[in-house]
């Protein structure tokens, strides 16, 4: 009897000595031989929830595709996905059911706020947090190695904004933002780009996430007589402040970041986004002016139901970088060979819009393009 349990406990040691010499990734949930678990925290309801629902989209499009065709290197790539309602608070119990689940990557969380309560959970549990809708230089800054964006930062954004505005002589710039780490980083952006310019906003006023409640900023920005309005907000609050400036006789210009949501904002909206100017950190998706574009609308036109926007095509463009770096990573995938791989991306062409990673460098690109929108529902490069 003795002899039987002393055997039993030896093949006990043995296989856990066994068990002790294979890839922790190989006993993960999120990564079987036959598939990956990737999980997403978005809003799905509530003020921003077109932004979260296009992402998921646009992503599950290419996804799709490549399970369609037996997957990448054999495995099916599974986006399971939680809503946050864009509040930081639900975004964290989200990412520790992640967490707990296993998940393979944290993939396309929407928001600033709610990214920067994530992001630590995910370098803490050594799971890679891939392609944040979110420019934030507090994600991007000291660099993690976990936190990979295919984005340009809201400061070359900003940036870009700043530069058209004055480049036509117009000095006077206010700015609305959201009052927290989205709204803040914006604000600070702006305040950068005019800094050697020897200028700073006349007027600075805010809203609450999840807001509409625009009255007090409105009358606080509007005593300033501002010529131009930077807004760097959700596309609800946004689209409140602009209808009631314009009711108030505001004849100047309002510029937004691409978080906003473009198309979500045309259809806030309708025929008073005439004017309204979006700076975009994605390819045009509405005409085959890039290979990817064009790719995008074909999975678009094949799926009944789905319409092309800018959330949209991000999703499908993070999608797309992720694939790229799982096919590379091969066979025996773990989560430090993705990023290793994601690392090999150097100088990466994905069909027009070109991405460059690299060791020390998780922000592939700094694409910005500035785009108006019209009355008739438009987006106009």
């Amino acid at each position: 009897m003795q002899r039987r349990q002393a055997i039993k406990s030896l093949s006990g040691m043995a296989g856990a000595s066994a068990l002790s010499w294979l890839p922790t990734q190989a006993m993960s949930a999120g990564l079987t031989d036959t598939s990956i678990v990737l999980g997403q925290s978005a809003p799905f309801s509530g003020a921003a929830e077109q932004l979260g629902l296009q992402f998921y989209l646009g992503a599950q499009l290419h996804f799709d595709e490549v399970n369609q065709k037996g997957g990448v290197n054999g495995r099916q790539i599974d986006l399971k996905r939680l809503d946050d309602g864009y509040e930081p608070d639900r975004c964290v119990a989200n990412t520790r059911q992640f967490i707990a689940d296993d998940v393979f990557a944290l993939f396309g969380y929407i928001g600033t706020p709610t990214s920067v309560k994530a992001l630590p959970l995910a370098t803490e549990a050594k799971i890679p947090f891939f392609a944040p809708f979110t420019g934030a230089q507090s994600l991007r800054e000291p660099f993690n190695r976990y936190a990979v964006h295919v984005r340009a930062s809201y400061f070359d954004e900003t940036a870009a904004i700043v530069r058209q505005i004055t480049s036509v002589g117009i000095k006077k710039i206010a700015v609305f933002h959201q009052n927290d780490a989205y709204g803040q980083a914006g604000l600070e952006g702006v305040q950068r780009a005019l800094k050697p310019l020897n200028l700073e906003p006349v007027a600075v006023d805010t809203v609450e996430r999840n807001s509409t409640d625009v009255g007090k900023s409105l009358g606080s920005i509007m005593a300033q007589r501002p010529d131009a309005i930077v807004q760097i907000s959700s596309y609800k609050s946004c689209a409140a402040f602009i209808r009631q400036a314009r009711q108030a006789g505001f004849s100047g210009n309002f510029y937004n970041v691409s978080f906003v949501g473009t198309q979500a904002l045309l259809d806030e909206l309708g025929t008073e986004a005439r004017g309204v100017v979006v700076s975009q950190v994605m390819p045009f998706p509405y005409s085959q002016a890039t290979p990817i574009s064009g790719e995008y609308l074909a999975a678009v036109k094949a799926k009944n139901g789905t319409v092309p926007n800018y959330s949209g095509i991000e999703g499908f463009v993070a999608a797309k970088v992720f694939v790229e770096a799982v096919r590379r990573a091969g066979r025996a995938l773990t989560r430090d060979s993705f990023l290793g791989a994601v690392e090999s991306m150097s100088k990466l062409n994905l069909g027009g819009f070109p991405l460059d990673f690299g060791p020390n460098k998780h922000m592939g690109s700094r694409f910005v393009e500035l785009t108006l929108l019209t009355q008739d529902g438009r987006v106009r490069r």
